[in-house]
């Protein structure tokens, strides 16, 4: 499950953390920042550092693959400088984390979403799954289209594994991988055709692509929306837990923005 970021009209700054806990995996975690408090920097300049464009501290997926951009520190105003001369000055971004924008920077009505770890999966594969490719994208955009799970473009498939169920041909649900940090990988456009709600198809997929994930070795995450407890209820009942409170933001840099 994702959360849907669209350009927002002029607003005046907004944003702060989302208090929360900040819940342990149940493993011991190395010293330093974890990849999980950062995602988007730490897949940018990880594994996904080939679908990566990059300023100094600033990087943000090709426009085709993803909307979000990373800054390394956003502490840092040179952190920002630079994200404002890679997206350039008067453009929209989607921004994952507890930071907002400098004053100045036009943002949206941000989103307060929930970081959520699947440490206790029962996953498996799915016989009626398939692995989706590039030729299914069209159907893979319309289904997106009609479902509204969150940002889905042209080449997005290419950030993971995407698997869905078809009925008469036809493509009915899917999800698939998205953020990828080191050791770790995001379940993302999860969505079901209306007509075939109720029949456990998300579920079956959340867990089909968590087995793949966890049979590389790594650990499944996701974020979803705080405000839509249906999905937290079913992520609870798989086996994932709150590791985080988050917020996810649209924003512009400033027409005037120093780069």
């Amino acid at each position: 499950m994702s959360t849907s970021l669209q350009p927002p009209h002029e607003q005046s700054p907004a944003g702060t953390a989302v208090p929360g806990p900040t819940r342990s995996t149940g493993s011991a975690e190395p010293t330093g920042p974890h990849p999980l408090d950062n995602s988007v920097w730490a897949a940018l300049t990880g594994p996904h550092r080939h679908l990566a464009e990059r300023v100094g501290s600033a990087a943000r997926y090709r426009t085709d693959v993803s909307p979000f951009v990373a800054i390394a520190d956003p502490e840092d105003p040179r952190s920002w400088t630079d994200l404002a001369a890679l997206v350039g000055p008067g453009n929209y971004f989607a921004l994952a984390g507890p930071k907002a924008p400098p004053e100045g920077w036009s943002v949206g009505e941000p989103i307060q979403g929930m970081q959520m770890v699947g440490t206790s999966l029962r996953d498996g594969p799915d016989p009626e799954a398939v692995r989706l490719t590039p030729a299914d994208v069209p159907e893979m955009l319309d289904l997106v289209d009609r479902t509204k799970p969150g940002p889905f473009l042209p080449r997005t498939i290419e950030l993971g594994a995407y698997y869905g169920i078809r009925r008469d041909g036809r493509l009915i649900a899917m999800a698939g991988e998205r953020l990828h940090p080191p050791g770790w990988t995001e379940i993302s456009a999860v969505c079901t055709d209306p007509d075939f709600r109720g029949e456990g198809l998300a579920t079956r997929l959340i867990l089909a692509v968590a087995h793949g994930i966890r049979e590389r070795g790594e650990t499944p995450f996701l974020h979803t929306a705080a405000s839509n407890t249906n999905a937290i209820r079913l992520y609870e009942s798989l086996g994932f837990r709150l590791r985080r409170n988050t917020l996810f933001s649209a924003a512009r840099v400033p027409e005037h923005a120093d780069a």
